[in-house]
Order: C-alpha cells, then structure tokens, then sequence
C-alpha cells in the first residue's frame, strides 16, 4: 500500500455478507452488523462468537474515498485511499525578476483554471 491508501479490518466472525452493510456519507464511514434471527431455540453451555447487532462509525479525514470491500475467514477488509485535489496540492513556485514576475503570475492563473476545470468534471 502506498501513502495514500489505508485499510481496515474487523472481525466479523459468524455474519454473512447478507448481514453486513457499509455506508459512506460525508466523512463517515458506517460499518453494521444485523444478524438474521434465528427461528429455533438454542441453549449454549457457551457460546464463543456473539450473535448481536453491531454499529461501527469511522471518521474519515477530508478527501477519502472507500475503493472497495472484502470478507475472508470471518474478517471485513474496507479499503480507502485519499485523493488531494490538484488546487488544493503543494506547488513549487520559482523566483524570478520583476520581468519575469507577470509572466509566471499569468501561466499561474492558467494552470489554476486548467485544474479547477479538471476537477469540476
């Protein structure tokens, strides 16, 4: 993974996928468990994985995006990866003279709307 891509992982030992659902809304990430109900009657002398509901919220940090989900051997994988618009990255700016000033002003402006056009689309 690179600097801009992360993971998480939960365990989810005894739900299906039918019974989880993960949601992304603005910067929250909701991950819930609702187990089927169980029509027959079981007493357990123990019982090692719950079979309760679950809601999980994860706070997402600006311009993060969920790529896509996973489930092996009772873990869910949800992976993200963070994408900083181009207006909004560092960028380096050389120094010039005072002819050479408006100049570089100018293809500034250009490469700002070129960007701002890119990201709109």
């Amino acid at each position: 993974m690179s600097d801009d891509e992360y993971r998480i992982s939960m365990a989810v030992a005894g739900f299906s996928e039918d019974e989880l659902n993960i949601e992304s809304e603005h910067n929250t990430l909701t991950v819930t468990g609702v187990k089927a109900e169980d029509k027959t009657q079981r007493h357990y002398l123990h019982q090692g994985i719950a079979a309760r509901n679950f809601e999980r919220k994860f706070q997402l940090a600006d311009y993060v995006k969920v790529t896509g989900a996973a489930m092996e051997n009772g873990l869910l994988f949800i992976d993200l990866v963070r994408e900083i618009p181009e207006a909004m990255k560092p960028r380096k700016i050389s120094i010039g003279s005072g002819a050479n000033l408006n100049k570089q002003l100018e293809d500034q402006a250009i490469e700002a709307d070129k960007a701002e056009k890119v990201d709109a689309a």
